[in-house]
């Protein structure tokens, strides 16, 4: 069976990747069938056939989680469409700091929503008698 995975290269602490189809029994450093691309997960570089890769997937080559993942976000020139996530981690403090806030807005909207629902209650009392 046909696997598309990762073949490590680089030096120590400072991997890079080539994608290659390679037979699933052979070592991970062996002799690949076709290569495809590379990948540097530290700079987020990619170049990846992806119409290859597709071929290869059609004809039956089973590609591993990370690659199904690098060729479901790769663009069509066989770029990596990367996202860089934009949340900001906290602390435990500013995360209670900002719970404490958030409760006390939500709070405060309850408040106004009662106070506007006595206004239209009030116009509506004097406008039935």
């Amino acid at each position: 069976m046909l696997k598309i995975r990762l073949k490590r290269m680089g030096a120590k602490k400072n991997p890079s990747y080539r994608i290659i189809v390679i037979n699933s029994t052979t070592k991970r450093e062996g002799r690949p069938v076709q290569e495809l691309g590379h990948y540097n997960p530290k700079t987020k570089v990619m170049k990846l056939d992806k119409v290859a890769a597709l071929d290869w997937v059609k004809k039956g080559a089973q590609p591993t989680e990370t690659v199904a993942y690098l060729i479901k976000n790769c663009n069509e020139d066989g770029t990596l469409n990367y996202k860089k996530k934009e949340t900001v981690k906290l602390s435990k403090k500013a995360q209670a700091k900002a719970a404490a806030e958030a409760e006390a807005k939500a709070k405060a909207e309850e408040e106004a929503k009662a106070a506007a629902e006595a206004e239209s209650n009030a116009e509506e009392a004097p406008a039935e008698a």
